[in-house]
């Protein structure tokens, strides 16, 4: 007897996958097309299409009657959630870890560095043939806060290690000890703020995160201090953003915006002191191969019976 497992990738193209004839999984491929590759009630293990938006994400779960794994191939999962409660209890769901942190945090590195050396500027001197010579400031002798210290910004940490910054500080949920150093909880966020010239959003989204940036947030900022946000672009509140970027107290690097996409019109495209990337932290040349063998690992220990790994909830519990 087979089961369905449903992947955005075709199988013969991951290295590593169970043997159909020995492991009894039968693979499908669904990355969101507007047909099912077969009935959602068969499926046991469910790959979420990457990058396709919650409604393509959700829209089989209902009918998912057999589903034991979703798995999906981000980090976050707030795509996923609002399709749970249709889920039988015990499903257990996965997020990405382990195929993100690289990519995201280069480009979290990548944006700090180009708006503190106002590498923006010079693309536009560039177009006018404008020699834009000056003193600019440099990410060195900085103080940095990371808001949202799990395996990704354990990673942009790991990336600021070279670039000698005067300190780190590092806040999640609740206080912990880290590789680095002490983890402080979110409640310390307004004693913190005041003290750091660039701040990383690097925390998922949830109830608790959600508008976490807020006008009381960013007042605590000190002038002149880069907000980078490469976490999702419901952390922060837009309109509290706009009012501190345009008054050109703070600055902005911003790979997730809220709304996203960011419509044709929207004030922050040309709100000074604002670079804005179009939600490119994971979706680079290392995705694919770490996905590859995200979904390798996971399969192979659930063809096993051995509990998967990345389990960030269990439905009914």
């Amino acid at each position: 007897m087979t089961a369905d497992v449903w992947l955005p990738i075709p199988a013969d193209e991951i290295e590593g996958l169970p043997d159909p004839s020995d492991s009894g999984l039968n693979y499908l491929l669904w990355d969101g097309g507007p047909d099912f590759p077969a009935d959602p009630a068969d499926c046991v293990f469910y790959a979420v299409p990457y990058m396709k938006g919650m409604e393509v994400a959700v829209r089989p779960l209902a009918a998912m009657t057999s589903v034991r794994v979703v798995q999906t191939l981000s980090a976050g999962i707030d795509h996923v959630e609002p399709g749970l409660d249709s889920l039988p209890a015990g499903v257990r769901l996965c997020n990405a870890r382990g195929v993100h942190e690289a990519s995201t945090a280069e480009l979290a590195l990548a944006l700090i560095l180009a708006s503190l050396r106002g590498v923006p500027g010079f693309v536009h001197g560039q177009d006018k043939e404008e020699w834009r010579s000056g003193f600019y400031p440099a990410l060195a002798d900085k103080s940095v806060l990371i808001v949202g210290y799990g395996s990704i910004g354990a990673a942009i940490e790991d990336r600021l290690a070279p670039f000698e910054c005067a300190r780190v500080a590092r806040v999640a949920r609740s206080t912990r000890a880290a590789e680095r150093g002490e983890v402080r909880a979110l409640t310390d966020l307004p004693s913190l703020l005041p003290d750091a010239d660039v701040v990383i959003l690097s925390a998922p989204l949830t109830e608790q995160t959600k508008g976490l940036v807020n006008a009381n947030f960013l007042a605590r900022m000190k002038d002149g201090a880069l907000l980078v946000n490469v976490a999702r672009g419901q952390v922060v509140d837009t309109e509290a953003l706009l009012a501190e970027v345009e008054s050109g107290r703070i600055t902005a690097a911003l790979d997730v915006t809220d709304p996203e996409p960011l419509p044709p019109g929207h004030p922050l495209w040309h709100a000074p002191g604002v670079l804005i990337s179009p939600h490119v932290g994971g979706s680079t040349s290392a995705f694919m191969p770490r996905a590859k063998r995200l979904l390798a690992e996971q399969l192979t220990r659930f063809a096993a019976g051995e509990p998967v790994h990345n389990v960030v909830l269990t439905t009914g519990k």
